[in-house]
């Protein structure tokens, strides 16, 4: 299967992936997962199809963090194309490498993601040749071989990437007047019912159980926020940005709650 005939790129296609966020990652016995589980070993409730023998009932077994996780497609890309079809069942000596992949190009999946997203920005239209430039730059180290992707410099690279995010959520958010922004990023069970967060930097804030019902949150920029178990309730979220639906499924909220167009309404909700 080559990358073409891939379903779109940038987000999870479970059916051309083998498994590899059920096996190369580890969890804790948590309110997220109902047992421990080290790395590369396979989950239990993963059958020899690589489909997940609870999908539909992952909340009700303990399994929430499941369901909030987003690969952004790193999963069919590392199976597909960088081993190329190579089942890690049937060829385990191609195993260790490809989970030790797996979570370098979810990183590498996931600032393709953002910069795909500023470049759809009308603010962002002055930065969008170097968008551009800096995203096929990513996409190249993508394609590169399993031992090379395991060399990279993720850090060094992330650092020359979030520049650029900066930028532009500072040219998006700059259309919001009288900015009102809330007092520092750790927002832990902050009660902020109704409150104006307008064109805020929410930026890697940290909102679980945070109380944000009927807050208007337009035109914010949630790149890396938390916000498992957070009400929205009621708020409007319409042109914030750097807003993932893992984001959105980790969060509380109901019919009245408006999300940005790209964004689907949880069924748990």
């Amino acid at each position: 299967m080559n990358g073409h005939m891939l379903k779109n790129k940038l987000s999870a296609d479970c059916e051309s992936c083998f498994g590899l966020c059920c096996v190369a990652l580890p969890y804790a016995n948590s309110a997220d997962f109902a047992f421990d589980k080290d790395a590369g070993v396979p989950c239990q409730n993963l059958q020899k199809d690589y489909r997940c023998g609870i999908h539909n009932q992952l909340r009700d077994e303990g399994f929430k963090g499941c369901t909030v996780y987003e690969c952004f497609g790193a999963g069919q890309k590392v199976s597909q194309i960088t081993y190329k079809g190579q089942d890690w069942r049937v060829q385990p000596e191609t195993a260790k490498e490809m989970f030790d992949v797996f979570p370098v190009m979810q990183q590498l999946h996931e600032m393709l993601c953002y910069l795909e997203e500023s470049m759809s920005l009308e603010e962002a239209k002055p930065l969008y040749n170097l968008l551009r430039e800096v995203y096929e730059e990513t996409e190249e180290l993508t394609n590169l071989e399993g031992a090379e992707i395991l060399c990279l410099d993720i850090p060094a690279h992330r650092v020359k990437v979030n520049e650029l995010f900066l930028k532009t959520s500072e040219l998006v958010r700059s259309k919001v007047k009288n900015r009102k922004h809330p007092r520092g990023k750790n927002l832990f069970g902050a009660r902020l019912k109704g409150a104006d967060l307008r064109g805020s930097d929410l930026r890697g804030a940290m909102m679980i159980a945070a109380d944000l019902k009927g807050a208007d949150m337009r035109v914010c920029d949630f790149i890396g926020a938390d916000l498992r178990d957070a009400d929205l309730s009621g708020a409007n979220l319409k042109g914030s940005f750097y807003l993932t639906q893992a984001q959105i499924n980790s969060a509380k909220g109901n019919a009245e709650t408006r999300l940005p167009s790209n964004l689907k309404r949880p069924k748990h909700w």
